[in-house]
Parts: structure tokens; sequence; C-alpha cells
């Protein structure tokens, strides 16, 4: 018969609350440092079938939750200013901005929220969401990669990700009309955050 002592209570505590310490420390949640300019939207997309306008948008905030332990757990939300974008040109961005185009005026944000992360094995998973768009809202998956996790320079802990997707703009009931080519629009997505 085994004795239970003050002393063994005490060491199966204290074992108990490291074991849920390790398991709630798994999970996490973070900021895209947009502050920093860590993180990017980037976007290409057909010009005249003979090359590509590349661009990005500048102002978004987001966040995220990562579970190492349980990528289940995993879950993304990002809000961006339409009406941010920037092709380097500042014409083109002034007309890009109009309702013959975004209509940044009216659709003043894109907001994404995931739905489900999918771990595909060695650091890739697709990340599935809904994105709302031009007032409509239409389910996408996004192909991951974790890039790397760790101590920052500042006290902070940080874990960044890329991300591709390709968005079929007439799913958004939008029409450029500038040929089939144009209606894919191919996003480039580098995500850092830190850890709150």
């Amino acid at each position: 018969m085994k004795l239970v002592t003050l002393k063994n209570i005490a060491i199966a505590s204290a074992f108990a609350g490291i074991t849920a310490f390790s398991t709630a420390a798994s999970a996490a949640d973070y900021v895209i440092d947009t502050e920093g300019a860590h993180a990017s939207i980037n976007f290409k997309i057909d010009h005249l079938g003979v090359s590509y306008v590349v661009g990005r948008f500048n102002e978004f905030t987001g966040t995220f939750t990562y579970d190492a332990e349980n990528p289940g757990n995993n879950k993304v939300e990002v809000t961006v200013n339409t009406a941010s974008v920037d092709s380097n040109h500042a014409e083109r961005d002034r007309h890009i901005r109009s309702s013959d185009f975004i209509d940044a005026s009216k659709w003043s944000q894109a907001h994404f929220v995931s739905t489900n992360y999918a771990d595909q094995g060695d650091g890739k998973a697709e990340l599935t969401g809904n994105l709302t768009l031009f007032g409509k809202t239409r389910e996408i998956t996004i192909d991951v990669e974790k890039y790397g996790e760790g101590q920052d320079p500042w006290g902070g802990y940080r874990a960044g990700f890329t991300g591709t997707v390709a968005l079929n703009i007439t799913d958004f009931g939008i029409d450029f009309n500038l040929g089939p080519a144009a209606q894919t629009v191919y996003m480039d997505l580098v995500v850092e955050g830190i850890r709150q």
C-alpha cells in the first residue's frame, strides 16, 4: 500500500501546475506588427497580357492565435483599409481607388476572419476563412507556411508566417473589364506577430 504524504501531495500538485501551464502556454495570441512595418499585404494583377501591375495595401490591422500543439486552435483576423492601395504610381492609384475599380469611398474596408486551419505538416497549412470585399463575403483558402518564431531584441516574442492566395475578383461581383487574365489577383502575404 502506497502512503500518501504531504510531500507526495506537494510534488503532485507542483507537477500538475507545470503540466497545466505548459498546455496553456502552447497557445498564444499575437498582434500583427504593422507599426514596425514587419508585415505586408502585396498583390499582382495582369496588365494587358504582357506583364503585371504590382502593389500593396499600406494600412491594415490584425491579430492571430498560434498553437503549435493544437493547430486546430489557430485563427486569424485582419482588416484592410482599401484606400491605402499603393502601386507606386499616384495617378494610377487614384484611378484604382475610384468607382471604376475598388470604389474605396464606398467599400473602405476588406475583412478576413479564419474558420479553419488545416495543418499539412512541415510548417505548412491551409487557412480557410471568410473574406468580405466590396460588400460580398466569400470563403477563400490561403496556403500558409510558418517562417519562424523566437525572442526579439526588445524582450518580446514573435512568430512569422507567409501566405499566398489567388482571388477571382468576379466571385465578389467585380468586373474591371480588363480581360479574363485580369480577373485573378495574386496575393502574397507576410505576417509577423508580437505575442501578447
